[in-house]
């Protein structure tokens, strides 16, 4: 953990909100995971349903509320100031653990069922502000470490509460021990909200009237209305699909190919959650501490790699472990449990940026219906998610590893793409790692770079590095003026013409004229710099 992401957490500013939606995935996991511990172990005469049925409703029914209530969630998230909004949630969330914790004495599986929806719905108008905010109270530049801690928060919250809810669902007077816990937790949640300072509505002149339908098709096109916010979406939510397809599979994998236990699963769990928390935590120094959205095709890169390495990776003919010591310390499986941390870091590495991007690019006034625009698409790409593990595992006959090879060769069609489109992002990135390892390279007064308005850097030598270099370590993006010779190569005319390089000739009073224009056009946007030998 860098010093940037310990001095956030010693903040008012960021700490109490840390605590707040760290518990809110906690308890969603604690109550949704010994609800279903419950269903799995209670006898058929306890249950209206099945419990397979009812277990896939619980599914179903948890996710529905982020279909319905997202949109009309992120308009009241911009309307209303946050921290009193946060509370007002955190009090419904204290209202419905109470009704739960009644179902749980009382073993209400229907009454747990339809908390369940409540559940969601008070995730779905948490969802939006929980992200809103962090733009509000961090710094540009606090943005990457804030949404690591943010991330590593949210999966740590979800391991250990899947891991506390196995340990409430084996104890005994579990039903009683479960109803206190889920509680207790809500009030913590609730308590540490209370500590969240004021963070002033984005607009509070929006007219809000419960209209889902006609929220949800506003919130779509806004989402829509911005090219890469839509991207971000899109990429955010594959990542989702992808975390959902390895987590639902975990158990079965660790079953049925690695001959492991209960605490097995938990174990491979872990890794992939820790892993995530690294990548998260790493983002802010491979980036060189600014929003680089280079990190995203790297991090899908590393999914594909270390996603095919784990599913091909699986011994022949593991014994039949009957301790969880005689698992990890199975040497064969060393390699398995690696690929999976570093995928899990790759993960992280992946979504950090996207998420600092979306934030930082989306308008003030629309930030939370931005937010509220991805929850709907995250969770209809975690229904697809489930969708294709029926369709591989049950209609196609695919093993569990198959599927895991699928997911990766799906992947690098994913990362193909983002590489496309941001080519020049990936070199910055790859530039700065390289000069920040092999090479002893310092940068000193970067401030006197403007953070917005254009920009013309101009020197009166230059060499090929100096263009990488800078590239690397200037936070905004730079528009080289290349010699029309070296630009027009045609190994590297399109690469060059896509990283917003402008050719110029100086024996040529058309190109002198063309680059003129595209220069005073770049700096009037004000979206990046400009840098020039001394003949512009």
């Amino acid at each position: 953990m860098s010093d940037k992401q310990v001095s956030l957490l010693r903040q008012k500013r960021f700490l109490p909100y840390f605590i707040t939606q760290f518990f809110g995935a906690f308890n969603d996991n604690i109550f949704k995971n010994v609800l279903l511990l419950f269903v799995a172990f209670a006898g058929a005469s306890a249950l209206p349903i099945s419990s397979n049925l009812f277990i896939n409703l619980a599914a179903g029914i948890f996710i529905l509320p982020f279909f319905l209530f997202s949109a009309s969630a992120g308009v009241l998230a911009d309307k209303c100031e946050k921290s009193q909004y946060i509370r007002r949630v955190k009090l419904f969330e204290i209202g419905i653990m109470c009704l739960g914790a009644i179902g749980f004495i009382t073993e209400s599986y229907l009454i747990l069922l339809a908390l369940l929806f409540l559940m969601g719905t008070q995730s779905a108008f948490f969802g939006p502000v929980k992200y809103a905010l962090l733009p509000q109270t961090l710094k540009d530049d606090e943005l990457i470490n804030g949404n690591a801690l943010v991330e590593t928060g949210t999966f740590l919250a979800i391991l250990l509460g899947t891991l506390g809810a196995g340990m409430i669902a084996s104890a005994e007077n579990a039903k009683y021990l479960a109803a206190f816990c889920v509680v207790v937790f809500a009030v913590l949640g609730y308590w540490s909200s209370r500590s969240i300072p004021k963070a002033e509505a984005a607009d509070p002149s929006i007219s809000f009237r419960w209209q889902p339908v006609k929220h949800t098709k506003v919130t779509l096109a806004i989402a829509k209305s911005d090219r890469t916010i839509f991207i971000c979406i899109m990429a955010i939510s594959w990542f989702w699909f992808l975390g959902a397809a390895y987590l639902t599979q975990f158990p079965n994998f660790t079953k049925v190919h690695l001959n492991g236990n209960e605490a097995a699963v938990s174990f491979l769990l872990a890794l992939f959650s820790v892993g995530i928390a690294i990548g998260s935590m790493s983002c802010d120094k491979l980036s060189g501490k600014h929003i680089d959205v280079g990190l995203v095709p790297i991090g899908s890169l590393g999914v594909t790699i270390f996603g095919w390495l784990m599913a091909t990776s699986v011994p022949e003919n593991l014994p039949q472990f009957s301790q969880f010591k005689e698992f990890i310390t199975y040497s064969e499986l060393w390699p398995l449990f690696a690929y999976l941390l570093v995928l899990g870091a790759s993960g992280g590495v992946f979504i950090v940026p996207l998420y600092a991007l979306l934030q930082q690019r989306s308008k003030p006034k629309e930030r939370a219906q931005v937010i509220a625009a991805l929850n709907i698409y995250n969770s209809l790409f975690m229904v697809g998610s489930a969708v294709l593990g029926i369709v591989c595992l049950s209609m196609l006959s695919l093993s569990i590893t198959q599927l895991f090879a699928l997911l990766s060769v799906m992947n690098i069609l994913i990362a193909i793409y983002l590489f496309s489109q941001v080519p020049i992002f990936v070199v910055r990135v790859l530039v700065w790692i390289l000069t920040h390892t092999m090479y002893r390279v310092k940068h000193t007064n970067l401030h006197h770079l403007p953070s917005q308005g254009g920009a013309l850097i101009v020197c009166n030598h230059v060499t090929y590095m100096d263009a990488l270099l800078l590239s690397a370590v200037c936070p905004r993006l730079i528009r080289f003026v290349m010699e029309e010779d070296y630009a027009n190569l045609p190994p590297l005319k399109r690469f060059l013409n896509r990283a917003g390089v402008i050719p110029i000739s100086a024996t040529n009073r058309g190109s002198i004229r063309r680059a003129f224009t595209e220069i005073e056009q770049a700096l009037s946007e004000g979206t990046s710099c400009v840098f020039s030998q001394k003949v512009v």
